[in-house]
């Protein structure tokens, strides 16, 4: 007697009552497919068993390595990319880029599967995650898969069973406060990335553990959280710098919201570092390129990349990590944008 067959994409299709370009399309996450149509896919998924094919294509044995990510423009994305690239040419890997399925559907554990599967029939032998939010979903069906990965820079590392690649967020932070109180700042204000963010928050715990340190009260009006980007550190900076006793240096998390403080400093006439000064995080290139260049927290992006698919390439050999959490240092890079502090006008 003649087993049954394994079901395919048209056999969900079917069952769905949609096309396979239309099925494809809700197992892969795309926004242009309705949540009702979506739903019948996935049920269809459920009671077929259907599952991608996990096989190479015939006659290749050409391995290769996923990236993953939600937003890939970004300085801070392409140089930590530049270190995946490198030590997946070193090893003969072909990089594959992915953006991952939407987040209304990644949480589901048929989509997530299905994504999962495809990567292995692209001969893919690890996955890496770029500051991936909402993550889970993926992960456990990569662990079911027994396919390794390896988050960088986790948006929400708690309570999370993964293996992941950071930075000293605090220490680098705490540094930085030290170097601004050192020069004699003590209104220090903070634009800070998003609350969910693991790596924002440590940031702040490390500016917060430095005022302490110094026995300087932290002032809530001087503190900001919004996302890392440009407009947001613009529009905090205008808010701080027009208060009636405005802040002497302002630390922001991370490069980007550094440059929107630079342009709106420059906007309202505030000399930086005279008047102000500024420090940001990451130490990406455009640092060095804004006027004046930035004092900030370098984190090694590059070799954060690299060590991810280091970790990744082991553990596809059946070795367990040391740590599931690996942290490379960081160091602060002093350039011209922080000065000693401006003497408030009443004690002049």
């Amino acid at each position: 007697m003649v087993g049954r067959s394994r079901p395919t994409l048209a056999d969900v299709a079917r069952a769905a009552g949609v096309s396979p370009a239309t099925a494809s399309k809700a197992l892969n996450g795309r926004l242009d497919v309705a949540t009702s149509t979506r739903e019948r896919v996935l049920a269809a998924v459920a009671e077929l068993g259907y599952r991608p094919g996990t096989s190479p294509v015939p006659g290749t044995s050409r391995r290769a390595l996923a990236v993953v990510f939600d937003l890939p423009a970004s300085p801070y994305i392409l140089n930590v990319l530049q270190g995946v690239l490198a030590s997946a040419t070193d090893a003969h890997l072909d990089l594959l880029t992915r953006l991952a399925p939407d987040r209304a559907t990644r949480t589901q554990h048929a989509t997530a599967r299905a994504w999962i599967a495809d990567q292995r029939s692209s001969g893919v032998v690890g996955i890496v995650g770029l500051t991936l939010s909402e993550p889970d979903g993926l992960l456990a069906a990569a662990a079911d898969a027994g396919l390794p990965f390896v988050m960088v820079d986790p948006v929400d590392a708690r309570h999370r069973p993964m293996v992941s690649v950071r930075s000293s967020n605090w220490a680098g932070a705490r540094a930085a406060a030290d170097h601004l109180i050192t020069l004699g700042h003590r209104r220090i204000a903070w634009v800070g990335g998003p609350d969910a963010s693991t790596s924002a928050r440590d940031r702040f715990f490390g500016y917060r553990a430095a005022l302490e340190s110094a026995g300087i009260e932290l002032d809530p009006a001087l503190v900001r959280s919004d996302r890392f980007e440009v407009d947001a550190g613009a529009r905090h900076t205008r808010d701080l710098l027009t208060i009636a006793h405005p802040p002497t240096a302002i630390m922001a998390a991370d490069d980007e919201i550094a440059v929107g403080v630079l342009a709106t400093a420059h906007q309202l006439g505030v000399q930086v570092p005279t008047q102000l000064s500024v420090v940001g995080f990451d130490d990406t290139p455009q640092a060095a390129w804004t006027t004046p260049a930035l004092t900030t927290v370098r984190q090694d992006l590059d070799g954060m990349g690299r060590l991810a698919v280091h970790t990744v390439l082991a553990m596809s050999s059946g070795e367990h990590p040391q740590s599931r959490h690996i942290e490379l240092a960081t160091s602060l890079t002093v350039r011209d944008t922080t000065g000693p502090a401006a003497t408030p006008p009443e004690e002049r």
